[in-house]
This record gives structure tokens, sequence and C-alpha cells, in this order.
């Protein structure tokens, strides 16, 4: 289901996949199935995302980021993908951000460019990540740090 309201230029949309309203998906952009996009989203043209990914809203998702399976993004968590950003000035190519499987971004969390987090990682509310986080790890603070690792 896309809304009425959201402008989804994609055509790599799966099934059973709900877009909202005010949503903005770029052409290129790859969303999988079972996928939950909430309203006040946007999503770049070189982004994948995997299936049963739940993105709410107030996320903004760049060029450069790949997003797996079964992976929760809270809302108003911050993406970048330029280091030296400028107005006006491109890099030859944004770094890659790699969110794997089953992991999950608590809301307000910012993720530099170029960082990896592993499968079942957890990136706590309002945490600042800097770093790869290991898989199973939860992190939290600014900057993110390891506080303990999950069995499941």
């Amino acid at each position: 289901m896309i809304h009425k309201l959201a402008d989804c230029m994609s055509d790599d949309i799966g099934e059973n996949t709900n877009i909202w309203q005010f949503s903005v998906i770029l052409s290129g952009a790859k969303i999988g199935n079972d996928c939950n996009i909430c309203a006040h989203t946007l999503i770049e043209g070189d982004v994948c995302i995997g299936n049963r990914v739940t993105v709410k809203s107030g996320v903004y998702i760049w060029s450069g980021i790949n997003i797996g399976n079964d992976v929760f993004i809270g809302p108003n968590a911050t993406f970048t993908n330029d280091m030296r950003p400028r107005s006006k000035v491109y890099p030859d190519c944004f770094l890659k951000t790699n969110i794997m499987n089953n992991a999950s971004i608590g809301a307000n969390a910012t993720i530099l460019p170029g960082i990896t987090i592993g499968e079942y990682a957890m990136v706590g509310a309002g945490a600042v990540v800097i770093h790869d986080v290991p898989a199973y790890a939860v992190v939290v603070g600014n900057p993110a740090k390891v506080i303990k690792y999950l069995e499941n």
C-alpha cells in the first residue's frame, strides 16, 4: 500500500510493504517485502532496504546506506553519508553504511557515515555512533560505547 499523499518514484517496492503519507522514495531505491515506511520519511535512490524493516517517522535514509532484513529504525534516527559536507560540493561516491540483519536503532540516534552495525546489535536512543558496532552489542551514549552483549 502506497498512501496517496506519498511521493514514490521507485518501481522496486516489495509485496505487502506500506509507505505512509508525506514519504518520499526516490527512483532507484529498493525496498523489500513486508516493510513499514512511516510518515515523514525520505529514502534516496542509492538505498537498499531488506524485508520486514520498520522505518519510523522522521527518518531520512541517504545514498550509500544499506539496511538488512528485520531491522528496526526508531523515530528521528539520523544517518549521515559524507564526513566533510559542503554546500554544492559532492564526493565522487558516498561512504557505505551497513545495518545488518535484525539490528535495532533507537530514537534520535545518530549514525556517522561508513559505519557497520552488526547483526542483532542495538543502538540506544540518542546514541552517537562513530565506530562500527559488533554483532549482538548494545551501545549507548556519546560517543556510543558497548555496555553489554545480547545472547539472542
